[in-house]
């Protein structure tokens, strides 16, 4: 999943001579929005969550990546949201003038990247339609349903969905209170559509009747 799989064995040399490790504690800060860019990230495993500041001093949480999942693609020379440690995570970290050179080196990586922009272009507008759901239980079912597809996507299991990320970080990136979350979660469990056995674990019961909550197709997101 992560942007070495492009390459073949004997060119994932050049990318490992650049690259460096990072591993980061729950809630650490890997990137302050507004900074300069001068590294791009592939998350190997753990949880990071992109969140903006707003101009009440607020913050809109705007993303959540998986392992696999690429950061600083879409940002130009300052990086477009801040990124922090959802759990432990551990990250490869490559400078941003050297990977350039690299993918114009190897065009498989260049179309690797573009495969993950279409990704990260496809997961706002999946955000921007939770965001414009009426209903706070419609948001909820539809980053429940939206995460289950990613995690297939990661070749994961659709479910449980695994949920790290706290009910306030969930409040935040669906425009609601903490309070409404929770009261959601409860209405979608005594609907009988989720199950709830850990805090952090989402039992999809109803996979079709979910969809329908959320107000998406039955054949997928």
């Amino acid at each position: 999943m992560a942007v070495c799989a492009a390459l073949d064995d004997d060119e994932v040399g050049a990318l490992e001579l650049i690259m460096t490790s990072r591993r980061l504690e729950p809630n650490e800060t890997l990137v302050e929005e507004g900074a300069t860019k001068k590294r791009v990230f592939t998350l190997t495993s753990g949880m990071l969550r992109l969140s903006v500041a707003l101009p009440d001093g607020r913050r809109q949480i705007t993303g959540f990546l998986m392992p696999g999942d690429y950061l600083g693609l879409a940002d130009d020379k300052v990086h477009s949201a801040s990124a922090e440690a959802v759990e432990p995570s551990a990250l490869c970290a490559f400078p941003v003038r050297q990977m350039e050179a690299l993918t114009a080196r190897y065009p498989k990586l260049q179309d690797r990247l573009h495969r993950f922009t279409r990704a990260a272009l496809r997961q706002a507008r999946e955000h921007q339609l939770i965001l414009g759901r009426l209903a706070p239980v419609e948001k909820l079912a539809s980053f429940l349903v939206l995460l289950s597809a990613r995690a297939v996507e990661h070749r994961l299991a659709p479910s449980p969905v695994r949920l790290p990320m706290s009910r306030g970080d969930i409040a935040d990136y669906l425009g609601l209170t903490v309070e409404t979350v929770s009261r959601s979660f409860t209405k979608l469990r005594n609907q009988g559509l989720i199950a709830m056995p850990d805090p952090h674990a989402i039992e999809i019961v109803n996979a079709q009747a979910l969809k329908a909550v959320a107000g998406l197709p039955d054949h997928g997101s």
